[in-house]
């Protein structure tokens, strides 16, 4: 399974960016999907989950009601909608593929939970 995550950039405060994660090979419409970003200097954070059908989310408390994820299983393809961003939101984003379809609030945060992993894509909020 190759993810190759995309749509990072520099951006301002108060702005909003849509991060893309496309999937080829497995079967990507069985997967559970993630995302989580890193820092310099710091652990890799959870960001937000999304189930094999789309219809259950997860998110970190530090982005809850600002970032939405969603999929479309017919593209292959996992999106991370960013709003209302900050300069502590500034970091390398990631999606991530867990085979296994099904997640649940106990691990959805847990990096061992993923089997793939994408390359990653900066994303740059100037205040």
């Amino acid at each position: 399974v190759l993810l190759q995550a995309y749509g990072g950039g520099l951006v301002q405060a108060g702005d909003s960016l849509r991060l893309s994660c496309a999937a080829s090979g497995g079967r990507f419409s069985s997967y559970a999907m993630g995302w989580f970003r890193q820092a310099p200097g710091k652990e890799r954070e959870f960001v937000a989950a999304i189930n094999w059908k789309g219809d259950i989310t997860y998110y970190g408390d530090s982005v809850k009601g600002r970032f939405a994820v969603s999929r479309d299983n017919a593209k292959n393809s996992v999106y991370l909608q960013m709003n209302s961003l900050k300069p502590e939101d500034t970091a390398v984003y990631y999606c991530a593929a867990d085979t296994y379809g099904v997640i649940t609030r106990d691990v959805v945060a847990l990096v061992g939970e993923y089997d793939y992993w994408g390359q990653g894509t900066q994303v740059t909020v100037s205040s």
